[in-house]
């Protein structure tokens, strides 16, 4: 751990320098969600108890069941009902399945599940030049990593702006008040239609755009990479995503414990059992490190698409604890 915090007060380090001094960061504060919820100890559980670390025939998955949609897809993804306790069932069934197996129908399903060090670490793209003179952020993004990244970015002075559907608000303001006020606090709120010209012509204008959501949901909504990097040569779009922006990994739903997972971003214990070392590691490590890579890129006047994803910053990070 001594290691991984080393790593960690090194990128706070290229963050406050990016932000010629803005930001003011602390290591302790940046891992913190809040104390709005119930955490647990970590361990073969995530400390918010949504992520379970599960042993297959032959290696270790990381299981993500936050959401009731998930849970109901369970009977498809392991072969047989349950009753009122789904992670029994589940256990039982991976323990006769190989990892891969597990993983293949479960990237299928669209489930966020990941194999325990599957992720290589983060690289990210070249940019081109910008030579944009738009200033202005538009932070599309949700929960936690996103809007991290947009918060760092509005503490280092820029104008950013949170865009929100009308129809399906960022739930963070719900459930953890407090984090949503040291992620979102600093930003200018806009809620809108985002199925409309309205938003295009928002981001024919701006300098940078944060998005966490997958390629071909934001394509739903007119956001297609190359229509915008049509109409806005000049931007900087930070794509978060739980695996990454192209080809098949894209398509692949993550979140923040089991993308620690994916990058290996855990301990082992004395019976060679892997277990968390924090709650959704992933977020804001990925926040911070976007972030960074963002400001470096607005003072080089760069433009282009930002690859960011949890499992890869995971990986980055994991590298510091071998």
């Amino acid at each position: 751990m001594t290691a991984l915090r080393e790593a960690i007060a090194a990128a706070g380090d290229r963050l406050v320098k990016a932000s010629h001094g803005q930001i003011n960061f602390d290591t302790e504060q940046a891992l913190v969600r809040g104390d709005e919820l119930e955490l647990a100890p970590p361990g073969l559980w995530s400390p918010n108890r949504h992520c379970r670390l599960i042993q297959t025939k032959d290696d270790w998955i990381a299981v993500s069941l936050a959401r009731q949609d998930d849970i109901d897809l369970l009977p498809a993804w392991i072969g047989t009902e349950f009753d009122a306790e789904p992670w029994e069932a589940l256990i039982s069934a991976a323990a006769q399945r190989t990892a891969k197996d597990m993983l293949a129908t479960a990237i299928y399903l669209h489930l966020p599940v990941a194999l325990v060090g599957e992720a290589a670490p983060l690289h990210p793209p070249r940019l081109s030049a910008g030579n944009s003179r738009a200033s202005t952020i538009l932070d599309l993004s949700a929960l936690w990593a996103g809007p991290y990244c947009g918060g760092l970015l509005a503490e280092a002075g820029h104008r950013v702006i949170k865009i929100e559907s009308s129809a399906r608000p960022d739930p963070t303001a719900q459930h953890t008040p407090k984090l949503n006020t040291r992620l979102n606090g600093r930003k200018e709120h806009r809620r809108m239609n985002l199925g409309t010209s309205d938003l295009l012509e928002m981001i024919d204008s701006a300098r940078v755009i944060i998005t966490s959501a997958r390629p071909h949901a934001l394509a739903r909504l007119g956001l297609d990479e190359k229509q915008v990097f049509a109409r806005n040569p000049g931007l900087l779009w930070i794509a978060i995503t739980g695996h990454g922006w192209r080809e098949s990994v894209a398509m692949r739903v993550g979140f923040g414990d089991d993308c620690a997972a994916a990058g290996g971003l855990l301990r082992w214990d004395e019976e060679d059992r892997p277990q968390f070392i924090g709650d959704a590691l992933a977020d804001p490590l990925t926040g911070m490190v976007a972030a960074t890579l963002a400001l470096e890129a607005l003072d080089s006047d760069e433009a282009g698409l930002l690859d960011i994803s949890l499992a890869r910053t995971a990986a980055t990070f994991a590298k510091a604890m071998a």
